[in-house]
């Protein structure tokens, strides 16, 4: 059945180009106005680029966008978003140390006939904002002191504060648990029945089919195919998105199981962890699952020395270890991949040699000075073993995808020669085909003889990737689950009651 509604967003041939690489290449596709248009593709594809290209930061090279029937000529954010167009971020650009009502009206405050700042005008049209969204939130409450969930609805907000009718959402459930993505769920579904209009990007399949009405897939740079959501499958999604058949999106690879790597027994925290036991066994992938909040991140760190442990025991290969430092964890050869790879695990100004590099100095310098030619060779050896797609060791990994930028990650603690690496959601923000390599280099770990352990709040992925899976509640481990009887029923019954 054919859409009539009006089309509020009118892209034509839009194309830009970088030094070396075409970004854009004649991007073309209609949005209709109250629909939730999903925008999907690999990373490196061209979606960021393009929704630079419509908030001003970048000026298409040839092609534009006609918006509510007029051709636009932005040329900075702030005119989108008085344009009626505007951006929540993945990554919130909000003021932490001020309260929610100063960050929606941030820059335009409500002034009296004194020239001074009306306060008691800015928190009634704050809470205004917030109870069309059916939202009971402190508007005098600091921002820093909210969740992710509650921070994403305070930009919803300050978009809607400019009369947004083109509402742009880049990756809003990334970190949301599925409490808070019902809720982002919820708002999306108020938003449409008042007209406004949803551009949604997110490499979650099951949201694009949840709730959107129109999918458009870029690949490389170009526009492959605008469809109806209702006439695609996941597989021939996934198949447009990456250009080929993904006849098998957990490519688990079968490995020897040897005997216990590592042991933790009773470990406890002051804070939330206690009696956690579990083990993992070179060879094998073992999962931790569970809600957030349960303590699987904090086991990990715990294990890696970057937390304080006021109790228990970890072993490795039969031996009792003391770690109390992250320097005692990569002496005992354990590799952490922590969940925010940009935050915790690169240094996203340096180039891929240098943060190949980082761990393994002692072996990368030469009487106390930084040899560059063996980092630059070390990391040229992981480039080539990982695939990480890049034109030179000497980019910065601020450029990369988010696959890539994992591979840079993963290449440093391969460089030591860790024999324990901790995976905590390593497919986060990451698109389909960069995690079914993600999954394959996991599993060619273990092949090697590695233990392996993996974070994650993808179930599916745990059940297609690990040997066993723990489920942790309430900071201990709650549940064991054995491959021969995996299920999503079974994590969820450890996982809550």
């Amino acid at each position: 059945m054919e859409d009539n509604r009006e089309v509020i967003l009118d892209i034509r041939n839009v194309t830009k180009t970088f030094p070396g690489v075409k970004a854009l290449t004649d991007v073309t596709f209609q949005v209709r106005r109250g629909s939730v248009h999903a925008l999907v593709g690999e990373n490196g594809a061209g979606k960021s680029t393009l929704i630079k290209v419509l908030t001003g930061v970048y000026r298409a090279d040839s092609g534009g966008y006609w918006f509510k029937g007029q051709e636009a000529h932005v040329k900075t954010p702030l005119e989108a978003q008085k344009l009626g167009l505007s951006v929540v971020h993945q990554e919130l650009k909000l003021s932490e140390t001020l309260s929610v009502a100063e960050n929606i009206f941030l820059g335009r405050p409500f002034m009296t006939k004194a020239h001074l700042v009306d306060w008691k005008k800015l928190r009634q049209e704050a809470k205004k904002l917030l109870d069309s969204l059916n939202i009971d939130l402190d508007v005098d409450m600091e921002v820093a002191r909210l969740s992710v969930a509650q921070k994403q609805i305070v930009e919803i907000c300050k978009a809607l504060s400019f009369d947004a009718e083109l509402l742009i959402m880049d990756e809003p459930s990334a970190t949301l648990t599925d409490k808070e993505l019902d809720c982002l769920f919820h708002i999306i579904d108020l938003l449409k029945e008042r007209g406004v209009t949803i551009v949604y990007i997110s490499h979650r399949m099951e949201e694009i089919f949840r709730i959107a009405d129109m999918v458009t897939v870029l690949r490389d740079g170009c526009q492959i195919d605008t469809l109806p959501v209702k006439s695609v499958d996941r597989a021939k999604l996934i198949s447009l998105m990456v250009g080929r058949d993904i006849v098998n999106e957990y490519p688990k690879l079968e490995a020897e199981i040897g005997d216990v790597a590592l042991e933790v027994k009773n470990i406890s925290t002051l804070k939330l962890l206690h009696d956690v036991n579990f083990n993992v066994r070179h060879g094998e992938i073992v999962g931790l699952a569970g809600l957030v909040g349960a303590g699987r991140t904090e086991t990990a760190r715990v294990i890696f020395g970057a937390d304080k442990r006021t109790g228990g025991e970890i072993y490795i290969d039969g031996k009792k270890v003391e770690i109390h430092s992250v320097m005692d964890a990569v002496k005992h050869k354990i590799a952490l991949v922590p969940e925010d790879r940009k935050q915790q695990g690169l240094i996203l100004i340096h180039s891929i040699s240098a943060n190949t590099a980082i761990v393994d100095l002692n072996n990368i310098c030469t009487g106390g000075l930084l040899n560059k030619k063996k980092e630059k060779d070390l990391a040229k050896k992981y480039i080539e073993m990982l695939g990480t797609a890049t034109s030179s060791e000497e980019k910065e990994v601020r450029l990369l995808s988010g696959g890539n930028q994992q591979k840079v990650v993963l290449a440093k603690w391969l460089a030591v020669d860790s024999e324990i690496l901790i995976f905590d959601e390593p497919t986060r923000g990451v698109d389909v085909g960069a995690k079914a390599e993600i999954y394959k280099l996991m599993c060619q770990q273990a092949q090697a003889g590695k233990a392996v352990i993996m974070i994650s709040s993808d179930m599916p992925e745990l059940i297609g990737i690990c040997d066993r899976i723990y489920v942790m509640r309430e900071g201990t481990i709650s549940g064991e689950i054995e491959r021969e009887i995996f299920s999503q029923e079974a994590i969820m019954e450890y996982a809550v009651s």
